[in-house]
């Protein structure tokens, strides 16, 4: 079971505040939330895809936000949730749970409307398309839309990288490895660029003197690399004496190919999806634009 979506975490977040009128530790509210939602200890653990925070606290704060912009809730200071006398009377007027209307009112994006008790005059009704996506925090939405873009840019650097000659591919796979720590400098990474190389595309100078090296096979391929090609590399290793090497492609892998390099030791694959995604990471032939998520210094206000 999946962690449920903010818009299911407002009711549980009202009742746990109007039963608690002095407040409560957000972090409290977090967990009675998740036990009233039945939320497992796995999906609890959880995180976004940005590694910032918990799901479940997440979509329990979006929950708390929509209070506070309909002027039920507070959060004086950082951490602290309390409910207003509106959320109070809320509360108490729909003691069996908060209709559909209410919590789609509550949905409304950046809505700043303030509900007004005890009649529902300033409850807008459902207003249709606008509500798809209302049950997604804002976090979820950017989250998804980097994802989505992320996908993006992984399609279009494994097309350019289809494009590029296979000299400069084991070019830009030095390049990748270097960014990723291998070698002291670029200098230490050196494409053999040679026929019968024995399968040795590149080679990575790990100390100053060379003691220690990883040899480097790159494939510009279409198709799967197989088996074959993988003990090929291998035995080209042993005939180097090296210590360890990385074969890296542009398509994919086969079964026999992974489970031959996870029989040996000194292999390491690497498929184009996830050399798509190093270049991303390091920026290797791609650039990151910033943006900047506002968010109150509570502390700033304190006085």
């Amino acid at each position: 079971m999946a962690v449920p979506t903010y818009d299911q975490f407002i009711e549980p977040v009202l009742r746990y505040l109007a039963v608690h009128p002095d407040g409560a530790i957000a972090r409290d509210v977090h967990d009675a939330t998740a036990d009233v939602l039945n939320v497992s200890e796995t999906d609890r653990a959880e995180m976004l895809p940005s590694g910032t925070q918990l799901v479940y606290k997440n979509r329990a704060g979006w929950a708390h936000d929509r209070l506070k912009r309909a002027g039920l809730s507070t959060s004086r200071r950082r951490g602290f949730w309390q409910l207003t006398e509106a959320g109070a009377a809320l509360a108490a007027k729909y003691p069996s749970g908060l209709p559909d209307h209410v919590i789609e009112s509550l949905l409304r994006e950046y809505n700043d409307v303030r509900l007004r008790l005890p009649d529902d005059e300033g409850v807008a009704a459902p207003s249709g398309a606008s509500e798809l996506s209302a049950t997604v925090s804002p976090d979820d939405r950017l989250e998804q839309a980097v994802s989505e873009l992320r996908l993006g840019v992984v399609a279009e650097v494994l097309d350019q990288l289809s494009r590029v000659s296979p000299t400069y591919f084991e070019t830009v796979v030095l390049d990748v490895l270097h960014k990723l720590g291998y070698g002291t400098s670029r200098a230490d990474l050196t494409r053999v660029g040679r026929s019968g190389d024995g399968g040795i595309d590149g080679v990575i100078s790990l100390d100053r003197l060379g003691l220690e090296k990883v040899y480097v096979q790159a494939k510009r391929w279409q198709s799967s690399v197989g088996r074959p090609e993988v003990q090929g590399f291998y035995g080209a290793l042993a005939g180097q004496r090296a210590n360890r090497g990385v074969f890296i492609t542009t398509s994919s892998f086969s079964t026999q190919a992974v489970e031959f390099a996870g029989s040996v030791e000194r292999v390491v694959l690497v498929d184009g999806r996830k050399l798509a995604e190093l270049m991303i990471e390091f920026e290797v032939g791609v650039t990151s634009r910033s943006v900047r998520i506002p968010k109150v210094d509570s502390d700033y206000f304190e006085e």
